[in-house]
């Protein structure tokens, strides 16, 4: 990985106690780095501890115990509107489903214009409004777009939006968290473009979070692997899926979706051993 790294995490911890007996440990002394301009890739299975792992470094969850620093700074959960400010300018978080960041009643345009008002208060009602189109622009979108309720946009199109919105902060950082998986093959293509496009650009770093290891290879440079809440496999997107060493790591390759592709019945059985 990179020398320089934006994002250090060192042995992250983080138990969810699930009532007097019962408790997850989703995340287990985790360690991991995001070099400045690259895309560090988390994967893993659905529980393996990967969103939970975005959330602490993005500072929406605290962690038991382990450290969190971002461009030197270590993060901590806060109220404090200053200190969320600046790291808002450091870090923007793209998601699944960018409906929660879209009020259905208002045009998509609303959203950047709020976020304008917040972290770029020396522009007027028309200087948001010249900014809110140039930022629709960049992310393939229109001035109909920018005017249209969410309902009348494609889960493509409010993607775009949702990473429209998290360029109007101007951060150095992007955390996608499962962004294109809700997307179907060709959208997801395009969103992926898009992407890379504005990683050069703006000299981005991502940290981007999948289950699908199909997607990794066309955006990630690093990759992670996370089982159980543990880091099992790191390396270069090379080193990782052409010569994986665990049995998951190759699990998760040869579960990875292709058109016209079944697992066969007893893939995870043969690559895990019938115990795991």
């Amino acid at each position: 990985m990179s020398q320089t790294p934006i994002i250090e995490v060192e042995r992250l911890d983080r138990t969810f106690h699930l009532g007097r007996k019962a408790s997850v440990h989703a995340l287990d002394d985790v360690s991991c780095e995001l070099g400045a301009g690259r895309c560090l890739a988390v994967v893993g299975e659905s529980g393996s501890g990967k969103s939970t792992l975005a959330r602490v470094i993005v500072g929406l969850e605290s962690a038991d115990s382990g450290t969190v620093r971002i461009a030197g700074a270590e993060v901590r959960p806060t109220t404090a509107r200053r200190e969320l400010r600046r790291r808002a300018k450091l870090v923007q978080m793209v998601f699944q489903d960018p409906q929660g960041s879209l009020n259905r009643s208002l045009p998509v345009s609303a959203t950047i214009d709020e976020m304008l008002r917040a972290h770029r208060p020396e522009l007027d009602r028309a200087a948001r409004r010249a900014r809110v189109l140039e930022l629709f622009a960049e992310v393939g979108l229109n001035e109909r777009h920018a005017d249209a309720k969410p309902a009348a946009l494609s889960g493509g199109q409010k993607q775009r939006v949702a990473i429209a919105r998290a360029l109007a902060a101007e951060p150095r950082i992007i955390v996608l968290d499962e962004a294109v998986s809700a997307l179907d093959v060709s959208v997801q293509s395009q969103v992926l473009d898009l992407l890379k496009r504005l990683r050069r650009e703006h000299g981005l770093s991502y940290l981007f979070i999948t289950h699908d290891l199909s997607v990794v290879r066309d955006i990630a440079d690093d990759v992670v692997v996370m089982r159980s809440g543990r880091i099992i496999e790191r390396g270069t997107v090379d080193e990782v899926l052409d010569s994986p060493r665990e049995p998951y790591t190759r699990l998760l390759i040869a579960s990875a979706p292709r058109p016209g592709w079944k697992p066969r019945r007893g893939l995870r059985d043969a690559l895990l051993g019938s115990g795991a």
